[in-house]
């Protein structure tokens, strides 16, 4: 006798227990292409698996996070910095008593579309192409068109929505101007997302020699603590407790929202712009920078030009020769990315 089925319905019962204001894989609003539920997993558990298993996110254990093509074993690369969000995700929605299924695959395919060379990638082909680039857009682009040779992952709507709204404005770790998930899990990705970067991009500068722990803002050790895992505690609880209305345990006049205590939000907003200015802009890594974007911008260009050279089954043919060059090189790691340019006549000069 198979009790396949009595394992999914005893999943979804187990949801019934979370907050009212949780999303519920058999209340989805479904997926593009209807498909037979499976028998031992919610919906939501199945994105995640679907997610873990398509090309793209094996090609990030490749991708540079900030670093581009580090030597060393210990820098971030997409792939560890998913991990970790997916992680701070987890942590933050069983405590407010969310779906934590939800919330990891909305983690797990956040970056999926992101380009080889961190921000100096995305900030090269935003000017490249005519509508611009974003690499959550990129992501939504990767599983509902480019996986499985054009068919997509077929994901269901809560989870592409959380990873189309996963960015963030520069100036308020909160601004909404790029969009804001429909769900709770959704929007503890997005802070997930910031809180994961913000603390292994500091570990990284550290270890390349950029800065060091005491020149972190007053404030924000003041605020957070020193060092990582308390930066990481303190802004885990305070999200926790600042969104506690988000469990249903309290009563509220208003929707809950995820967020941040405003002390706290300070110190976030203190730390990244902190990062802006001595990591991911610093002057002494302009020349390193540049030389990424003409890499990307070279590639692309080639392509474009001759759009038959590209050999990758991440394309839609009835697409022009811009949008395939744009998803081609897109997709690339670092290390391909620069092989590729140096066997196709890249040339270096001075930044």
């Amino acid at each position: 006798m198979s009790h396949e089925a009595d394992v999914r319905q005893r999943l979804e019962e187990r949801e019934r227990l979370l907050s009212p204001f949780a999303a519920r894989s058999y209340q989805s609003r479904g997926r593009e292409r209807p498909e037979e539920p499976s028998p031992l997993r919610t919906e939501f558990q199945r994105d995640r698996d679907r997610i873990i298993h398509c090309k793209a996110f094996r090609r990030l254990k490749h991708k540079t996070q900030v670093f581009i093509a580090p030597v060393g074993d210990h820098f971030v690369t997409r792939l560890t910095h998913t991990l970790e969000v997916a992680q701070v995700a987890r942590t933050i929605a069983r405590a407010l008593n969310l779906n934590e299924d939800l919330a990891e695959a909305i983690a797990l395919g956040h970056d999926l579309g992101h380009p080889p060379f961190g921000h100096a990638g995305e900030e090269a082909l935003a000017e490249l192409l005519p509508q611009g680039f974003r690499h959550a857009e990129q992501s939504l682009r990767v599983v509902e068109r480019l996986e499985n040779g054009g068919r997509g992952l077929n994901l269901t709507w809560e989870v592409r929505d959380g990873i189309v709204n996963s960015s963030k404005g520069r100036k308020d770790i909160l601004a909404e101007t790029l969009g804001l998930p429909a769900t709770l899990e959704g929007q503890v990705v997005r802070l997930a997302d910031a809180v994961a970067y913000i603390n292994h991009d500091i570990a990284d500068a550290v270890r390349a020699g950029i800065l060091t722990e005491d020149e972190l803002p007053a404030g924000v050790s003041e605020a957070l603590g020193r060092g990582h895992s308390q930066r990481i505690d303190a802004l885990v609880t305070d999200i926790v407790d600042h969104s506690w209305a988000a469990t249903g345990l309290v009563a509220s006049e208003a929707p809950p929202r995820i967020g941040m205590g405003p002390s706290v939000q300070k110190a976030a907003n203190a730390l990244r712009e902190f990062l802006f200015q001595r990591v991911y802009l610093w002057e002494d890594r302009q020349g390193e920078m540049e030389r990424a974007k003409r890499v990307v911008r070279f590639l692309f260009e080639y392509y474009v030009e001759r759009p038959g050279e590209i050999d990758s089954d991440f394309l839609i043919a009835s697409d022009p020769p811009w949008r395939q060059a744009a998803d081609y090189v897109a997709g690339m790691t670092d290390l391909f990315a620069l092989n590729t340019a140096a066997r196709l006549g890249f040339r270096e000069q001075g930044p």
